[in-house]
């Protein structure tokens, strides 16, 4: 059973740093890429940053320079390292782990609260 956990979200105020781990566990199938994903209330659900197996990243424009998405291949780990963190920022952050033939499973999210 594919399971996938965020942590690491919390309260911080602008300006400061937080960084979010994924762990991806009972994966069977080559992962394609992973990414965090976020939903502020009232908005739809945006792309942050992915990164693929092969290394290549993207990055939402308004993180570009603030956030660094990285992974552990062999701990099919992901992380989002935040610095200078806005208070538009603030959301329920959320990892997704794409493989081949559509494959697709996401974490129950991890709430990042910036205060101005």
């Amino acid at each position: 059973q594919v399971q996938v956990v965020e942590s690491g979200g919390g309260l911080v105020q602008a300006g400061g740093s937080l960084r979010l781990s994924c762990a991806a566990s009972g994966i069977i199938f080559k992962i394609k890429s992973m990414g965090w994903y976020r939903q502020a209330p009232g908005k739809q659900r945006e792309l942050v940053a992915a990164i693929t197996s092969g290394g290549s990243t993207n990055y939402i424009d308004s993180v570009k320079g603030r956030f660094t998405i990285s992974r552990d291949n062999g701990k099919n780990t992901l992380y989002l390292e935040m610095n200078s963190l806005k208070p538009e920022d603030t959301a329920v952050y959320y990892c997704d782990v794409k493989g081949n033939w559509g494959l697709d499973y996401w974490g129950q999210g991890t709430q990042v609260t910036v205060s101005s």
